[in-house]
């Protein structure tokens, strides 16, 4: 609701509302009951009195470009209208019509009442009702206000005020009276002296508290250098500990492939010094006596490690099956709208759930022959369901062991047919007709014809297997040998270690992927590449210390701005690698010679790498780089060799011009 005059134009009403709702007039209309309304029309002519309340409706008539919205902001001058019944007698009623202004301004809160018994609460009238406007100033600037208006007013003191000596006739107390006797004179120098000594005293407290703070703060900073000097210490050395553990734990009860690499590169190394000892100290039938006695243990510590190895693959492949049935059984999940996991169970998990239980059950050793028995009825069941040969066999077996363990055999001598049970029972589950849920993990797929995809032939083992069977590295340009057989060469031959190029290989994965820069060249080096990189560019130590322990070296990028490369690296120990990637500038970390030193390093790896086709890609687009900014840094030079030379000639030309005049001042004064 607005407030206007009855004898306004509709035009000027179009125009008001224009300016609200940032539509032009031209496009507004205005409507009376039905009836559309000219521009030159007023108030008035539709019969509007004084205090009145009428409804126009207005609208848009190109309302694709220009729609009419709705606007949620306070605006001035805006009045909503109720109408409020009130009782003005017996069974009287009057309706009375009330304004509701619209102000934007924070009404103070003045008091009020409250009723105890109710609760309700009334403000009073100045708390509802609008402050009065302040008088607009007119003439602030004038001379009346800028002059001082000066007033005479005779003003009589009080006694307390005045003053009174002793004379005839007036007797004044002194026994409140104090004596004052004037000090020592001194002048102005003395005092300034004075003031003087005593900023000195007050300079040389502060100097001694500013002196003693900072050997304070240079001490505790001390005690926390030297602090953090013992935990790095003792940091560097538990890991340290930890790593020898570990690797002390992987000799003596080896696990994984790398473990068994370390046994064999020891026993290698144990073999070349045994061999070097048995040169240097025997020749002849006593030579040929020793190598036999060495070839003796060397065979008996081979079959010790094969026998560590048959137990490690047991164990390995027991826990293959308890994670294989685990993850048929395991329900399907997902995450919902509200990141809420849920899990649902199908007929298939629930299925694959109760073979597991079943092959659990059966691997149980040490129990009671009616629990056994108990067991194989249960198995039996299952089985049942469906006939096939598998199923028989399973059926026969368990008959077998119910009779002899009726005619009274002992739990030990049935272990080989326990196990023949669980075998077959294991493939039972394996197989997808019976467990349909088991396809979605079994490696070798059901349908023969993606036997032809990704298969390969090993020329060694001569068989076909798939590619995650093979190791290939960026310089081979076919497939030859399988992982085992490589393995097994390495193992009769070079007997390599490569554990610790998988260290350094895995940390560079790392390192590149927090750098979030989308390089590439990283993940194309494997563990052959790698190797090479260390030992033949980088001579298996760090370049700033000669560190040769590779379990404390990492390899990192040279330049941190450019993505890492053969041709953009470094070897260099943990701490030396952290201090390297803070450095703002090579050149004002290291020296002309050492830089040298590395780009020759930098070189050596170009060379090799470029013979690799996808590494070549990468190197021609480095050549590019380097050429564009090579070009550019030269252009620059050429650039400052310019100016030089013209400040030359502008030097050369003003020191020569004053000789012309050797009687000038001027001219005795630039030469020198």
């Amino acid at each position: 609701t607005f407030n206007f005059k009855i004898d306004v134009f509709l035009k000027q009403l179009k125009e008001h509302f224009s300016q609200l709702l940032n539509i032009p007039s031209k496009y507004l209309q205005l409507t009376y009951q039905g009836k559309t309304l000219k521009n030159s029309e007023t108030l008035m002519h539709l019969g509007v009195n004084p205090e009145d309340v009428v409804k126009l409706e207005l609208y848009s008539s190109n309302p694709t470009h220009y729609p009419i919205k709705a606007v949620f902001r306070k605006m001035q001058g805006i009045r909503d209208i109720i109408t409020v019944r009130v009782q003005s007698g017996v069974r009287m009623y009057q309706d009375v019509t009330v304004e509701i202004e619209r102000i934007d301004f924070h009404k103070p809160f003045l008091g009020g009442f409250r009723h105890k018994i109710t609760g309700t609460e009334y403000h009073n009238a100045g708390t509802q009702t609008a402050p009065k406007k302040l008088p607009i100033k007119t003439n602030i600037f004038s001379r009346e206000t800028q002059t001082v208006t000066e007033r005479k007013k005779l003003i009589a003191t009080t006694s307390r005020t005045s003053t009174q000596m002793t004379k005839i006739g007036v007797y004044v107390s002194n026994m409140t009276d104090k004596l004052i006797t004037p000090g020592k004179y001194f002048t102005a120098a003395q005092y300034h002296a004075r003031r003087l000594a005593a900023v000195i005293v007050i300079q040389k407290y502060f100097r001694r508290w500013h002196a003693k703070k900072f050997v304070e703060n240079l001490r505790e900073q001390k005690r926390k250098r030297l602090e953090w000097e013992m935990q790095e210490k003792l940091r560097k050395e538990k890991a340290k500990k930890e790593w020898l553990q570990r690797d002390y734990d992987r000799r003596i009860n080896p696990q994984a492939n790398e473990d068994f690499e370390l046994l064999f590169h020891a026993l290698e190394v144990w073999r070349q010094e045994q061999l070097c000892h048995i040169d240097q100290n025997f020749t002849g039938a006593k030579r040929k006596a020793a190598l036999c006695e060495l070839l003796e243990k060397e065979t008996q510590i081979i079959a010790s490690i094969g026998r560590q190895r048959i137990l490690a693959n047991n164990r390995k492949y027991e826990k293959s099956i308890f994670t294989f049935l685990d993850k048929c059984s395991a329900p399907k999940k997902w995450i919902s709208s509200d990141d809420r996991e849920i899990l649902m169970d199908t007929q298939y998990t629930i299925r694959a759930r109760e073979l597991q239980d079943i092959y659990n059950c059966i691997i149980i050793k040490n129990i009671c022959d009616d629990e056994r028995l108990d067991v194989l009825l249960t198995l039996k069941h299952t089985v049942k369901e469906h006939e096939c040969k598998l199923t028989q066999d399973i059926l026969e077996l368990i008959d077998r062991e119910v009779d002899l363990m009726m005619r009274g055999v002992k739990s030990c001598n049935l272990e080989g047919l326990r196990k023949r049970i669980a075998t077959l029972f294991l493939q039972y589950i394996k197989t997808p007709l019976f467990n349909p849920e088991v396809a979605r993990y079994l490696k070798v797929p059901q349908d023969p014809t993606e036997f032809y995809k990704n298969t390969y032939f090993c020329r060694s083992c001569e068989l076909y297997l798939p590619s995650t069977e093979f190791s290939i590295s960026s310089t081979s340009y076919h497939v030859s040998r399988c992982r085992q057989c490589c393995t097994l060469d390495n193992e009769a031959r070079q007997r390599e270690a490569f554990l610790k190029y998988k260290f350094l290989l895995k940390q560079l994965y790392q390192s590149e992927a927090d750098y979030e820069d989308d390089s590439k060249i990283a993940y194309l080096m494997q563990l052959q590449d790698l190797q090479y990189l260390i030992e033949n560019i980088w001579a298996s130590q760090s370049a700033l210390s000669a560190w040769s322990d590779l379990y404390d070296l990492v390899i990192v990028r040279w330049n941190k701005t450019q993505e890492w490369a053969p041709w953009n690296c470094i070897l260099l120990t943990k701490d030396e690698a952290n201090a390297h990637l803070k450095m703002k500038s090579l050149e004002e970390g290291y020296e002309p010679v050492f830089i040298h030193k590395i780009n020759h390093k930098h070189i050596l790896a170009k060379n090799y790498f470029s013979q690799i086709p996808m590494m070549a890609a990468f190197l021609h687009v480095y050549d590019t780089e380097d050429e564009a900014k090579e070009k550019e840094s030269n252009e620059t030079k050429d650039k400052e060799s310019n100016q030089t030379e013209e400040e030359t000639d502008k030097e050369t030309v003003v020191s020569v011009m004053p000789r012309s005049t050797p009687n000038d001042t001027e001219a005795e004064c630039l030469p020198h």
